[in-house]
């Protein structure tokens, strides 16, 4: 071991004479250089080898190649790279390898290594590191794609680019993310060429023989690609993706005019195909640009018209809850776009409101859409129809919280008199372990719109809740609103009742503390008292607690002779890492920092 670290040690000292004689580092941190280097060496020599051996090595030899560049840049000496910089990237590259070979696993440190020969311009280590990588790791596609781009855009190579591709979809036939990088990547190759073919028809170059072939210059290669992707894999979606991708490019326009017929006739079950075949009809030009707003206005109902027209062919060959969920969702996009144009925003509200309705009689309409759809009728001001469509959704989702939420919320909106049974319908309907909301929302409305005898009986009845987050819930609104109602000493009264009432929270406690010290004679008997329930719940865990109870008895109105009684009892009930924070906030507590 010791001859191979000498060795790799030697390997070192002309990078350090040229190092010292340049003058980027003196005699003094050549040798502490040395020093540290040897105890990296020995260190990846051990019996027992770890991966944070390797990774400390190697970033100190980062660490050193970075402080060679800012001091070449300070002292404006830029020769020598090949025996020190060359020298350095090549001892990391080295090191990096041995230890892929020992952690072949580890995707990180592969990635790690690649990073480190883009930063430091290693091109033909980084061809290395990529295929060794995908050697080992050829299930990933990921890798495939990433080794692909970095031919394409670090060593700009097209041929290489594409046989890695080709390579990746021999493991992944069916991997929709190599076929769209590959269909950029051939569509990227294409945009290059005709750049290239464009500057040489500027500048009037003779080109010899060579001549661009019209098929690749016109994206023959991705329509290839294209052809092989779609025969391997079904979905509107995927098609609809390569699609995007060729519109980026703009020589493109018979690739996607075939994308297109293909969507047209072979997917036509896809909800999403004809929610493409609609929204294109938005884009579509007609005639000369209008001036007025009102000429724009009528413009764009036009082609909205058109748009529903679409969705309606749509929904008569293929009325699944997914093709009204596109409809319901164009109407909504198109209803929420503003426009100081009445007639226009009257139409779209007719239109979202005919077709949610719709959307419904079909027994089609998503729990989601309720919500928008009581909205847009609330602002129209039909009260009617709200509530019956509240209602509807309740019979719909009789189990889902949010649309319950959604409809007592529209219900109490609307001043309706049904309000509280309705509440009642919800908790009986829904899972009591998901009720909070609903128990919230009914206490709210019950302090605004019930009477006082009310209120406290429906806080009476969630004390009862078998659900530890609702009955903690009540508790502190139970609270608040004794103090809101009665003053102090109802609220008082509410907590004494409630005391031996578990579970508690803590707010529960702190909140009766506050209500003590914000009265004009604070008594400490009862703040003692307050505390000391507070922490029979939560002694063990809060340290916060404890510290509080302690600034008390420091304050004016407390005795500090109890403060060393306090601490004791919280040593002896915290567990675990609250002791180490109760024993450090109450040491700056004690020098009079906090």
């Amino acid at each position: 071991m010791a001859e191979i670290v000498q060795q790799r040690i030697e390997n070192r000292i002309p990078e350090l004479e040229q190092l010292e004689r340049v003058g980027l580092f003196s005699k003094k941190e050549v040798k502490s250089l040395l020093k540290r280097a040897t105890a990296l060496e020995y260190k990846l020599h051990r019996l027992i080898i770890t991966k944070v051996d390797f990774i400390a090595y190697i970033q100190y030899e980062i660490n050193v190649l970075e402080l060679i560049k800012k001091r070449r840049s300070r002292i404006g000496y830029q020769f020598k790279r090949e025996e020190i910089e060359f020298s350095i990237i090549s001892r990391i590259n080295n090191i990096f390898r041995r230890a892929t070979t020992k952690w072949k696993d580890d995707v990180q440190l592969w990635l790690s290594h690649i990073a480190f020969c883009k930063k430091w311009n290693t091109q033909g280590e980084l061809s290395k590191v990529f295929s060794s990588m995908l050697a080992i790791h050829p299930e990933k596609p990921a890798l495939w794609i990433m080794a692909a781009k970095s031919e394409l855009e670090d060593r700009n190579s097209s041929e290489s680019a594409r046989h890695l591709f080709l390579r990746a979809l021999r493991f992944h036939p069916e991997s929709k993310k190599v076929y769209q990088e590959y269909f950029r990547m051939e569509l990227l190759h294409t945009e290059k060429l005709r750049k290239q073919q464009k500057k040489l028809e500027q500048a009037e170059m003779d080109v010899g023989g060579y001549e661009f072939s019209p098929e690749i210059m016109t994206g023959k290669l991705a329509e290839v690609v294209y052809r092989d992707a779609s025969g391997k894999i079904q979905g509107a979606d995927f098609i609809l993706s390569l699609l995007t991708i060729a519109a980026i490019f703009d020589f493109t326009k018979d690739l996607q005019d075939t994308i297109i017929q293909d969507l047209q006739s072979k997917h036509t079950d896809d909800s999403l195909t004809w929610d493409f075949m609609a929204k294109r009809e938005l884009g579509a030009t007609v005639g000369e640009e209008l001036q007025s707003a009102k000429g724009r206005a009528s413009d764009m109902a036009r082609r909205e018209e058109r748009c529903y027209q679409v969705y309606e062919e749509g929904l008569n060959s293929l009325s699944t809850e997914a093709m009204w969920a596109c409809y319901v969702s164009f109407c909504l996009e198109r209803f929420k776009r503003k426009t100081n144009v009445q007639q226009l925003k009257e139409k779209r509200q007719e239109r979202l409101l005919a077709v949610l309705q719709r959307a419904h009689d079909s027994s089609l309409l998503k729990e989601d859409f309720y919500k928008n759809w009581l909205q847009v009728l609330l602002s129209s001001g039909d009260s009617e129809q709200t509530a019956a469509v509240a209602m509807a959704a309740t019979q719909r989702y009789r189990q889902s919280v949010d649309v319950w939420c959604l409809a007592l919320q529209t219900m109490v909106r609307l001043g309706s008199g049904a309000t509280g049974k309705l509440f009642q319908d919800a908790l009986t309907h829904v899972n009591p372990k998901s009720s909070l909301p609903l128990w919230q929302l009914q206490v709210e409305w019950s302090m605004t719109s019930q009477s006082p005898e009310a209120t406290e009986a429906l806080f009476q009845r969630g004390l009862l809740s078998a659900v530890p987050a609702v009955s903690m819930e009540i508790k502190e609104k139970y609270l608040d609103w004794s103090f809101g109602a009665g003053g102090y000493k109802k609220a008082r009264k509410t907590f004494t009742s409630l005391h031996e009432n578990r579970p508690f929270s803590k707010a529960f406690f702190t909140r009766m503390i506050q209500m003590e010290k914000d009265q004009e004679t604070p008594k400490m008997s009862n703040l003692r008292d307050f505390y000391e329930r507070a922490l029979r719940e939560f002694g063990s865990t809060d340290d916060d607690l404890w510290l509080e109870y302690i600034r008390e008895e420091l304050g004016p109105s407390g005795q500090p002779e109890n403060c060393g009684k306090i601490h004791w009892r919280a040593m002896k009930l915290l567990e675990g890492e609250s002791v180490e924070r109760f024993t450090a906030q109450y040491t700056v507590l004690q020098t009079g920092h906090i």
